[in-house]
């Protein structure tokens, strides 16, 4: 996420919004985010919402995210919100969306699901 330059602006219980500013980079061939950019930014915003349910000696990996595109990813950012759907013990299903944000103006460009796995954090030491 900080070699795309997206950042974390939100993270409650069971919901985590991302913020990522527009720039070339990020682009495709005319000019709109990615597909790669705004599919990454939703799967971790809801990686990190299912997380925010986890005990704190576990991890989180997903399992598998399905993503609508919607509508062509333009404005000055985009924003990502992953929210919990159902969470588990071992799975958990999370709500992905992504908006297009420009100024005042905020469109629904990529919807999706995503199944998350809670794994326990591999031990440390020799």
């Amino acid at each position: 996420m900080a070699h795309l330059g997206a950042e974390l602006t939100e993270v409650a219980e069971g919901r985590v919004r991302i913020v990522l500013p527009s720039r070339p980079e990020l682009t495709q061939q005319h000019g709109y985010f990615h597909a790669g950019a705004t599919s990454s930014i939703a799967d971790s915003a809801g990686g990190y919402a299912a997380y925010t349910l986890f005990p704190e000696d576990t991890e989180v990996l997903t399992v598998e995210y399905k993503i609508n595109l919607l509508a062509p990813a333009v404005g000055d950012h985009l924003e990502a919100v992953g929210t919990v759907l159902k969470p588990g013990r071992t799975l958990t299903v999370c709500q992905l969306e992504v908006f297009g944000v420009q100024g005042e103006r905020r469109k629904l460009v990529a919807n999706g699901q995503q199944t998350l796995i809670r794994v326990d954090r591999p031990a440390t030491g020799a």
